[in-house]
Order: C-alpha cells, then sequence, then structure tokens
C-alpha cells in the first residue's frame, strides 16, 4: 500500500526511536485514560466531566493551562528550553449521541451516548504526548500547544476555540515571540490496520453542509387530488433530480455529494398534507464544488416546485468547511510516519475522505495536517470491520502507542534546536 520508495536507504532516527520507547511506558496510564473517558461519554461543547478528568491527568505537568469559558476546551502550554514558535497539537474529546453494542467491559454507563468516533482514544494520546514531551522540554525550542476540543461532532468546537484566543499566545517567558506555526492533530480510523498512518496533501476531509426543502402545495382529500396541491409527489421528483443533478453537473475529478436522509410529509393515509419536508446533508472537497452544488439545490427545488404549482423554500445550513491539508507539511508528516511507524505502515491516500473535520477551522489559519490513524486489528477484516460511528465500532488499544508517538514526535521534529 505504501508508495515509500528507497526503504533501505533510510537512516533511522534516534529520536524517534526513542520517543517510541519513551511511548511504551506511558500506555498503562493512557489505555486506563481512554477507558474512563470512554465509560462517561459526554456530548456537545459542554463536557464537565471530560474536562474535569483530563485537567486530572494534566495537573502534575509543567504546563500553562487556560479553561476556555465558552466550551469545555481546554489549551495546555509547554514551554521548551529555548527560543522558537509554537506548535498546536489537536485532540478531541467529545462522544456521538447513540447507543453502544461493544460488549466491552468499559462500555458506556450513559443512556444513548457513546465514543464511536474514537475521541477517547485522541485526548487519552495527546494526555500521554504531553506528558512525555514535558519529561523532554531540554529538546524543544519554542512551545507546544495542547489543544483539547469539545464539539467536533457538528458543535463547531474548534470554531469557537479559535474565537476565544487559542492562537493568542504571546511571547515566551524570556520576552521572544513564539507565534504558532504549524498544526497537527490525529484522527483513529477503523479503515486501516492498528498503527497505520495515513494522510495527502490537499483535501483531506469533506465540508459538511446541511440542506431543507419545504414544498407548500395545498391540502385536501386524498380521493380528490385535483382539487388539492399534492406536495409529495413534488418533493419525490426533487430528490430523484437532485442526483442527476450532481451526476450531469457535477465534474467528477472534483466530486460532490447529495443525500436525502429524511422526508416527512402528511398525517394519515387519507388526506393530502400541505407540506412536505426533505433533509439532507452536502458533501464536497473543494469551496468551488461546495458554492455550485448549493445554487444547484436551489435551482432545482425552486424550479420543480413552482412548475407544479407549489412553493419551495431551500434552506442551507452552513457546516465545517473543506480539511485542507498543507502539501509541504502532509508530506513531512508522511516522512515522520514513515519512521514512527514504519515506510511500510504508511500510505499516501489516493483521495479525500468525504466525512467532515472541524480541525479544518484550525487548518484555515495554520500551515498543518489532518492524519489518519489505523485501530482496526491486525486480525480483522478491513472490509467488515465496524466502521467509525457505528455502535460495535472497536479500536486496538495498541495503536495509541503510534499515536504518541507520531504527536511527539512531531513536535521534537519541529520544534528541533538549530
Amino acid at each position: 500500500m505504501s508508495e515509500r520508495d528507497a526503504t533501505a536507504d533510510r537512516q533511522p532516527d534516534p529520536m524517534v526511536d526513542s520517543v517510541r520507547a519513551h511511548a511504551d511506558g506511558f500506555m498503562a496510564d493512557t489505555i486506563t485514560l481512554r477507558r474512563a473517558l470512554h465509560q462517561w461519554p459526554e456530548l456537545g461543547n459542554d463536557l464537565p466531566i471530560t474536562r474535569d478528568t483530563v485537567a486530572t491527568a494534566l495537573a502534575d505537568l509543567p504546563l500553562t493551562i487556560t479553561l476556555h469559558e465558552s466550551t469545555s476546551g481546554i489549551a495546555a502550554l509547554l514551554e521548551g528550553s529555548a527560543p522558537g514558535p509554537t506548535m498546536l497539537l489537536r485532540g478531541d474529546m467529545d462522544a456521538l449521541e447513540m447507543p453502544e453494542d461493544t460488549g466491552l467491559e468499559f462500555s458506556s454507563h450513559v443512556d444513548n451516548a457513546m465514543h464511536a468516533c474514537g475521541h477517547d482514544t485522541h485526548t487519552a494520546m495527546l494526555v500521554g504526548a504531553a506528558r512525555l514531551l514535558s519529561e523532554r522540554r531540554g529538546e524543544i525550542a519554542g512551545r507546544v500547544l495542547f489543544m483539547f476540543q469539545p464539539g467536533e461532532e457538528g458543535h463547531h468546537g474548534a470554531r469557537f476555540m479559535l474565537d476565544e484566543g487559542l492562537l493568542d499566545v504571546g511571547p515566551m517567558a524570556d520576552g521572544s515571540e513564539s507565534p504558532v506555526d504549524a498544526a497537527f492533530a490525529l484522527h483513529i480510523t477503523s479503515a486501516l490496520p492498528a498503527g497505520w498512518v495515513g494522510t495527502r496533501g490537499g483535501p483531506v476531509m469533506a465540508s459538511a453542509d446541511a440542506v431543507r426543502i419545504r414544498i407548500t402545495g395545498k391540502g385536501g382529500h386524498a380521493s380528490e387530488p385535483f382539487r388539492a396541491v399534492d406536495p409529495i409527489p413534488v418533493a419525490c421528483e426533487i430528490v430523484t433530480a437532485l442526483q442527476s443533478m450532481i451526476t450531469r453537473s457535477i465534474d467528477v475529478f472534483d466530486p460532490g455529494v447529495v443525500t436525502v436522509g429524511r422526508i416527512t410529509a402528511g398525517t394519515t393515509n387519507n388526506v393530502i398534507p400541505e407540506t412536505a419536508d426533505i433533509e439532507g446533508t452536502i458533501r464536497a472537497v473543494s469551496e468551488r464544488t461546495r458554492a455550485q452544488i448549493h445554487d444547484g439545490i436551489r435551482r432545482v427545488a425552486e424550479n420543480i416546485a413552482s412548475a407544479h404549482g407549489c412553493d419551495g423554500d431551500v434552506e442551507i445550513v452552513y457546516g465545517y468547511p473543506v480539511t485542507t491539508n498543507d502539501d509541504r507539511f502532509a508530506d513531512w508528516t508522511l516522512d515522520l510516519a514513515g519512521d514512527v511507524a514504519g515506510t511500510d505502515h504508511v500510505v499516501r491516500l489516493p483521495h479525500p475522505v468525504m466525512g467532515a473535520e472541524d480541525f479544518s477551522y484550525v487548518l484555515q489559519e495554520l500551515p498543518g495536517a489532518m492524519s489518519f490513524l489505523g485501530g482496526t486489528p491486525l486480525d480483522r477484516n478491513l472490509a467488515t470491520a465496524a466502521p467509525n460511528h457505528s455502535n460495535r465500532v472497536y479500536f486496538d488499544e495498541s495503536a495509541m502507542a503510534t499515536g504518541i508517538s507520531l504527536y511527539a514526535a512531531a513536535a521534537l521534529r519541529h520544534l528541533a534546536p538549530t
């Protein structure tokens, strides 16, 4: 799977080798923290239990901690032994509103809440990296900003933290300027084997917007449709036409997706309702296609509704933008991952993932990269393994050693003294 050449010529990096060994020493505590977070998942931007748990885990480290006020976000700043820039490392903390059916001994104790996207592993790995880097401050020229973020699952937590001044870190203790100049994040995935790493330059995850369409006709008796204006067949026609719009007008090499997930209309079998509602999601991997799809939805829905004597009201709710990796930083990350995980465990992703991420907001402000960390046990089939967001998803905790090492090695390499 790897595109990496000249493996035989690759020289070992003593720093990376020592980080891997160092990270292994934190694995017991990392697993304990991950399981504690997993048992008490919280939703959205208000995560009091999670924040207290993370703050306690960081309390004995030489960090300057800021508890954000608009959310349960935590910004923890580690200062190195020499002047230099600041690097941001992100770990998200929130869970999903869904039941858990994994049967794990540390399953969720909260009804209809589950860490089904692995944010518990992200948080635990970032705490492990903070502990490791705190013990190696002498190797850091600059600072590391640990971003423990709530509200990734559709609640714009990263945007809130940025708006609250996350990147306004000020000078170092000696008065030297230390602006945040790079950002790195990991996301565990069931689509790769445990310990593998994948990323790409450019768009790596899609934008995600919501669309709501209300078709308004004229209600009446179901036996006399000619005396009413039935919005239901109009809604059905719009759903079909939207799929044709995508395939006939959107560049296949700059793709987009419109999925209708819900149609709501009517109250009983012998009444033609006045309205029909359509709800769906819009995904794109460029702002150009994103705008083109928005325009196309409005054109199709409004004109089909008008053709049938109905009103079509389209509301598009903007969600996360496209997550775009800096090309050079993505290549740098792949090189680092080759040293940490082994070149035969690294893959340059051939295309973006159509899921969305609010780390996109951070990457609009800073050069950096989102990378994927494999979490599916090596003895399981990737094609049949439960995916992220499944009530049965399972992540191999051994992969967290690679994650801790990647976070820490990224900071140590980027902030190495000159």
